[in-house]
């Protein structure tokens, strides 16, 4: 077993939790996943990261030649996921009336610590609290030349969670495998080796410009390709010992919201 941290509707604050094979420990008892009404384990900002996957940056390497920026890009590309976006595990994701599809981009959240700014890359593991699972649902766009916010800050549109692994139960976040499954049906995998700034290089730009605060929450990169879900298709993903964050999808007029921030 390895301890965690969540929150969940039962309790009004952050909860410590131990994680087994097959149920959950929590004060006192022992519960399966499905016993609890799970809520985002992190009430921080979220900031996603694009083009830090090896084979999203090949995809794009012609293409940021091209005008207005007319070269790649030489620090992080950033982006947010507002408050109205969060959700949590087994939690409901509304698919707009007028789309067919959306993206399912199963990623890593690193959540901080502590304030971090001008963070050294030697010293960046130091301002990592843990770990947790984020899947940052978007509507399918080719245009990257102006903010995505139709597409990526709809209401629901980042699941996180389950809860939150304390750094400590990690060896190596550097070598987790992300997978994604539709319908039980594995339809990608994506390896923490191909990132193009690793965790430690990503924090140490990131703050070169901007402070990230304690409980905040930066992803560490979008994969290529992503697999597409529509109404009635159900997600998951799993990271190495993060275990796996589950949600349906369902058509945005029989939307139950639930998971926010609170």
């Amino acid at each position: 077993m390895y301890f965690a941290k969540a929150r969940f509707a039962a309790s009004s604050t952050v909860e410590e939790i131990k994680i087994g094979t097959s149920h959950i420990k929590w004060n006192g008892g022992k519960y399966a996943e499905e016993s609890f009404s799970w809520l985002s384990p992190v009430t921080g900002e979220v900031y996603g990261t694009v083009f830090n996957f090896k084979e999203q940056v090949e995809e794009w390497k012609g293409k940021f030649y091209n005008a207005p920026y007319n070269e790649p890009p030489k620090r992080p590309v950033l982006y947010i996921k507002p408050r109205n976006t969060i959700n949590a595990h087994l939690k409901q994701i509304p698919v707009p009336e007028e789309i067919d599809e959306v993206e399912i981009n199963g990623t890593l959240g690193i959540v901080i610590g502590e304030m971090a700014s001008n963070v050294n890359e030697k010293d960046a593991f130091d301002y990592v609290e843990g770990y947790t699972i984020v899947n940052d649902v978007t509507i399918p766009h080719t245009s990257v030349h102006r903010p995505a916010i139709k597409n990526k800050a709809r209401d629901g549109f980042c699941p996180i969670g389950p809860w939150v692994v304390k750094k400590e139960e990690i060896p190596d976040p550097g070598q987790f495998m992300i997978w994604t499954f539709k319908n039980d049906e594995l339809v990608q995998v994506q390896q923490m080796s191909d990132l193009v700034k690793p965790i430690p290089k990503l924090l140490a730009e990131v703050t070169e410009f901007m402070t990230l605060s304690k409980g905040d929450v930066l992803l560490v990169g979008l994969p290529h390709n992503p697999p597409l879900a529509t109404a009635g298709d159900k997600v998951r993903i799993e990271i190495d010992y993060l275990g796996s964050l589950e949600n349906k999808i369902v058509d945005e007029k029989a939307y139950l919201p639930g998971g926010t921030l609170g």
